[in-house]
Parts: C-alpha cells; structure tokens; sequence
C-alpha cells in the first residue's frame, strides 16, 4: 500500500507580515509629505504674488516679496503673518522717481478684504540720478540740468540754467522732513522765488509722501544721493478692489 503524499506549507512569518505593513506606513506618510510640500510650494507662491500686488500700490511701484519662516498652510489656519520682507528698485513715493526700497512689514493679520499690520520699517536710497529725474519731471525740470550731493554739508545742489545752482539742506526734525534752502542765486542774484520754491515743494512732497503710516527717523546725505529711514506703528490695509473681492477678496488664500 502505498503511503500518502507528504504536503508541506509554509506559513508567513510574523516578521514578515511587520515589515511589509511598515514599509506600506512609510510609504504612506513619504506620500502625505510629499502632498503637504507641494501644498506648501504652491501656496507660498501664490501668496507672495497676491501680497505682493497688494503692496505694490503702496510703494507706487511692483515689489519683490520674501515671507516668513512660519509655514504658510499654518498661516492659512490662524490668519496671522509674523512678517514680510519688501524689496522695490523703483518706488514712487508722490512724484519721485526711481527710489530703492526695503521694507518689513511686522505682525500682518489678515481679513477677507484686507487686514492690519502691527508695526512696519524701511529704509530709503534715492540717487542724485533719482531726484535729477523726479524734478526734470515737471513744468520748470528743464531749467535743472544736474544734482550733486555733498555728504560734509548734508546738502543737494541743483545746477539750473548752467550759471545758478540752488543748495538745500534735507533734514528731520520733529518726526518731518524739512527742507532748509542753504544758497539759491546766479550770478550774485537771487534764484525766481516760484523756481526755488518748486524745486523744494517737489523734494518735500517726494520725501513726505510715505506708505504704510510710516514716518520718517533719520536722513543722511551721501556720496551719490541721500538714504532715509522710516519707522510705522499700527496700520490699516486699504480693502481689495471690487474685483478682486469679486473673486475671493485680498490674499484669498489666506482669508
């Protein structure tokens, strides 16, 4: 008689069953990190985009905008920004041209049409070729045909009409940019009173239109133009416009 096959079965071990349930884990989570950097990526650019259109109205020119450590799906949640970091090279501050700007923004909370900020700080370089340009801009710019700084005096001298030059003294005093006409004559006469009086009103204008509700904390006169500090507390965005409100208002991603 014939004996019986013999059948033999190999069963899983536990270890086995362990290791392929851990590695199907790591898998899992690898995908959800994944996910939530691309997430992050995606948003982030976004964001720096949308805020960035938003203080570009402000400084009157388009910005470069760095975000904070704080992950921006975290900011998403609690609605608050620690800060921005602002960088413009052609900012419009009234009718001034071509000044460098950079900026901190402190403290951002976010609503659907806009927000606040807590505190802010910049710091202005305008060139001589900056303020050259800004008063060749108007109706008498072409009777001004150069600047020259001079950092010992802390004055700007403006040639007019290649014989007369009109020197002026920036200076803040009492949280305000003034103005102090140091020399204005040619030849020996006195500069036109309209002439002087619009060159300074244009400076004035260009150094005390500022964003954010910022004042001005120091100004010094250097080799090639002049460098401004500027100082803000509590502050009020202006609300989206109608259109981007009509698509989701302000930093939608955020709000």
């Amino acid at each position: 008689m014939a004996s019986p096959a013999n059948t033999s079965y190999r069963s899983t071990s536990p270890g086995s069953k362990n290791n392929r349930v851990l590695l199907i884990v790591l898998i899992v989570i690898a995908a959800l990190v994944a996910a939530l950097i691309a997430a992050e990526l995606f948003v982030r650019h976004n964001i720096k985009q949308c805020m960035a259109d938003q203080f570009s109205s402000e400084l009157g020119s388009q910005v470069d905008v760095d975000l904070s450590w704080k992950p921006v799906l975290l900011q998403a949640v609690d609605k608050n920004v620690p800060y921005i970091k602002i960088t413009s090279d052609d900012s419009s501050f009234g009718p001034a041209k071509d000044m460098h700007v950079t900026a901190k923004v402190n403290d951002i909370k976010l609503t659907d049409t806009g927000g606040t900020i807590g505190s802010s700080t910049a710091d202005v370089d305008w060139s001589t070729a900056g303020i050259l340009a800004t008063i060749q801009a108007q109706p008498f710019g072409q009777l001004v045909s150069g600047v020259t700084s001079d950092p010992t005096r802390g004055t700007l001298s403006f040639q007019v009409i290649g014989l007369a030059e009109l020197t002026v003294r920036p200076q803040v005093v009492d949280g305000k940019v003034d103005i102090e006409t140091v020399e204005a004559s040619v030849l020996g006469l006195g500069l036109p009173t309209d002439l002087v009086s619009g060159i300074v009103d244009v400076l004035g204008a260009s150094l005390q239109t500022l964003p954010l509700g910022m004042s001005p904390t120091s100004l010094t006169i250097t080799d090639d133009g002049l460098q401004m500090s500027m100082a803000g507390g509590a502050y009020t965005m202006p609300e989206a416009s109608p259109e981007a409100q009509a698509t989701g208002g302000g930093c939608s991603l955020l709000s």
